[in-house]
């Protein structure tokens, strides 16, 4: 149980909060690439408590400002692309990516006005169909060699959803190895053939057993967690027989990414965002070690269960989740559908809009969470201290970070560790784009 104080700390996101000084020493998911349509690049997006507006001006180059207007406060999110910059409609004044004020048209001819205005600007980036904005102070952090950005963009996918409460919860669902064998549990087998882009629906690595078979009947993995240069190596291990195991490796990327496996050839690198304290969005890229991604079929699958233009869940709150009381009966453990996003979102949002985390009692098998709080609560008096939290890198450190590796798969009960490096390694020995970046 945690102390009303302590689920504050590190659930609350807004300037000026211990948890939101942590989060503003990173890169942070902005918006997907695909939302700045090219007839009108310009959004508004709201941000670990704040709110911006995000553009790409006519030269392509992106900008992300505060979204008042420093004239009169009105919302640049409205404004005009012109000139090179982005133009508030109320009185005309423009403002270039950088934040820098080009024209003031209604000021006298000679004013000097627009040249002591300066609306704050961020820095921005663009990684492989999502933007990242950083809204710390200094230099922001290197990107590290995650599998998701060094891979081409052909062998990516990104995409995002909306979640109706607190960040924290979401991602600890995510790293969360016990749950899939009850929330995720199918009485009956696909054919794996019609697995593509579904997580927990293929075979498992090395074996012709469905995922969905090895979830539902061997539901108490063993659960090992270990700290690592990134963050944390989950690790879930399900004794089959006396001779195989299954093992899944998750990573948590700090400080509030996990990448899992969702094929034998495929991974999933998945952020849980903030917006404020009390709704966030998932931002995913899934990564591709073999053949290019089918972009239009991943996408069509995920738009059967979102709306846009806000990437809300068709399954909510509102319609309680699509729950068919005969499904569960004889389908599946939730009664909510066969999409393991729906089970994740009814999970997470049940718990509250901040889940109270003074009533919970945590067990073995939430090792994974009782870590990652402590390494949270490390780095939040770390950031407190202006001392540098983990993964906070500089080029060389970025360099460094790699993968991680993660598989889903039947090995040996003895030597089962070396069994899923060898499985990963072979999966990346096939994997032509990293073939031809090293």
């Amino acid at each position: 149980m945690l102390s009303v104080q302590q689920n504050d700390k590190i659930t609350r996101v807004a300037p000026g909060t211990p948890t939101g000084k942590l989060m503003r020493c990173y890169w942070q998911p902005v918006a997907l690439s695909e939302e700045l349509d090219p007839s009108r690049p310009i959004k508004a997006v709201r941000l670990l408590g704040q709110d911006f507006v995000l553009f790409r001006d006519e030269n392509s180059r992106l900008g992300l400002l505060d979204r008042d207007c420093p004239h009169r406060g009105t919302d640049l999110s409205f404004g005009r692309l012109e000139n090179g910059g982005l133009r508030c409609v109320f009185h005309g004044w423009l403002f270039d990516t950088k934040g820098r004020c080009l024209e003031t048209p209604a000021e006298p001819k000679g004013s000097r006005l627009c040249q002591n205005i300066r609306q704050r600007s961020y820095p921005v980036a663009e990684r492989n169909g999502i933007i990242f904005g950083y809204l710390g102070e200094g230099d922001p952090p290197a990107f590290a060699d995650l599998d998701c950005f060094v891979a081409p963009d052909t062998h990516t996918f990104a995409f995002k959803g909306y979640i109706d409460c607190n960040w924290l919860q979401a991602l600890e669902v995510g790293i969360d190895p016990a749950h899939a064998s009850f929330l995720h549990r199918f009485e009956e087998d696909e054919d794996p053939s019609h697995s593509y882009g579904k997580q927990f629906r293929s075979t498992s690595a090395d074996s012709d057993i469905p995922m969905t078979k090895i979830m539902r009947e061997y539901p108490c993995p063993s659960i090992d967690v270990k700290l690592t240069e990134f963050g944390l190596r989950l690790l879930a291990l399900r004794e089959i027989d006396d001779n195989r195991t299954h093992v899944r490796v998750t990573n948590l990327v700090f400080p509030h990414a996990f990448v899992i496996p969702l094929s034998g050839e495929m991974t999933i690198t998945q952020w849980h965002v903030p917006t404020d304290d009390e709704s966030c969005y998932w931002y995913a890229i899934f990564t591709s070690f073999s053949a290019p991604v089918n972009k239009q079929e991943m996408r069509e699958q995920r738009l059967k269960l979102y709306t846009l233009p806000d990437y809300k869940p068709r399954l909510n709150r509102g319609n309680d989740y699509g729950y068919s009381a005969e499904e569960q009966k004889s389908q599946t453990y939730t009664g909510m559908g066969s999409d393991i996003n729906v089970h994740d979102q009814w999970a997470i949002e049940s718990q509250g809009r901040i889940q109270d985390r003074t009533r919970e009692h945590l067990g073995q098998s939430d090792k994974a969470i009782i870590a990652y709080r402590k390494l949270l609560v490390q780095s939040i008096d770390q950031a407190q201290a202006g001392e540098k939290p983990i993964m906070r890198l500089d080029e060389v450190e970025a360099r460094q970070i790699t993968g991680p590796a993660t598989v889903d798969g039947i090995g040996p009960t003895d030597g089962w560790e070396a069994y899923w490096k060898q499985v990963e390694a072979k999966r990346r020995s096939g994997a032509a784009w990293l073939r031809k970046s090293a």
